[in-house]
């Protein structure tokens, strides 16, 4: 079995990504930081926080990091320690609201990602399955989070699609081989 240092988890909301995301960081060292992207804007997200807060024993580390998720990333990845950062959805979300430009944050994010110094499992929405959104605006951030999904998996060493709380292994996947007739 081959050793991932760096695991892309994706799927759609409450598909039970954060959950399995964070198995696989407790099951890969004691020393785990939870790099945290939500903001707490209103009573449901504070909720919600709180939630994903409860759902993580003590031993868990917290940094908060709803902008500068790279200066995060960099200053808390090392050899031996687990960091799972959830969830890039809400970074990106963030970023476009903050007006700052999604491509070049998203490239600075990946070059981060692929020099990450120890196990970096990160949580991202696949939001393009759904319905086509109703405005520019939701229409530019679906297209915005599928190519920084598509490039956060390029560098990631495993990509893990959840669906109804069950886990897919997407990548390393086996080549694909059709035979059409």
């Amino acid at each position: 079995m081959s050793t991932c240092r760096r695991v892309l988890v994706v799927g759609g909301a409450r598909s039970g990504k954060s959950r399995t995301a964070l198995q696989l960081a407790e099951s890969v060292s004691p020393e785990r930081t939870y790099i945290a992207t939500a903001q707490a804007y209103d009573e449901e997200m504070r909720e919600r926080i709180a939630q994903h807060r409860a759902e993580r024993d003590g031993s868990w580390r917290t940094v908060d990091a709803p902008l500068d998720l790279v200066a995060a990333i960099r200053a808390q990845t090392a050899p031996g320690q687990a960091v799972l950062v959830d969830c890039l959805t809400l970074w990106l979300s963030n970023i476009v609201l903050a007006e700052r430009d999604p491509a070049h944050e998203s490239n600075l994010l990946v070059q981060a990602v692929r020099d990450a110094g120890g196990p970096l499992i990160l949580v991202s929405n696949e939001v393009g399955q759904g319905i086509v959104p109703a405005t520019p605006l939701g229409r530019r951030f679906r297209d915005e989070q599928g190519r920084l999904n598509q490039q956060i998996a390029e560098v990631c060493d495993a990509v893990v699609f959840v669906a109804a709380g069950c886990p897919i292994l997407l990548k390393p996947a086996p080549p694909l081989q059709l035979k059409l007739e």
